[in-house]
């Protein structure tokens, strides 16, 4: 199962990819780290950002997408756009998208520990939220 997994952040949408094969994870490369809506954006931009994510998830032939969701409300409360974001790729016929709360990626990772540390997994820093969200997307299938 190939599984893209995504954090929104701000105007961002931080992408990792995760396989599992022969019970083995795989974290295959890809040509984005993130995909990014300007700012002061229009209808035609967010309409690029959605073409553009679809393409990346037909190319990689991508089964699920696993987002990280946001708290609606409160001090860590997603912005506007962040929201924008998830229903552009919430609304691509072509994939299969889930949405995997905070509480819910800690509940994962406490019952089935990352079997490396996120460390050594080659990844930069700002993927460690995606990458936790596609984990947890395997876990829970």
């Amino acid at each position: 199962m190939k599984i893209c997994g995504v954090e929104l952040t701000g105007n961002d949408a931080v992408v990792c990819l995760l396989n599992l094969e022969s019970q083995q994870f795989n974290l295959p490369d890809c040509r984005v780290r993130k995909l990014t809506l300007p700012k002061e954006h229009t209808r035609d931009d967010l309409q690029k950002f959605q073409a553009t994510f679809a393409k990346l998830m037909i190319d990689y032939q991508i089964d699920t997408v696993a987002i990280r969701g946001r708290m609606t409300k409160g001090k860590f409360a997603g912005g506007a756009v962040s929201f924008k974001l998830e229903a552009a790729i919430q609304l691509i016929n072509a994939i299969d998208v889930k949405t995997f709360s905070p509480a819910a990626i800690k509940q994962a990772l406490s019952e089935n520990p990352l079997p490396v540390p996120f460390s050594e997994t080659g990844l930069k820093g700002f993927q460690e939220m995606a990458f936790t969200a596609a984990y947890t997307a395997h876990m829970t299938a």
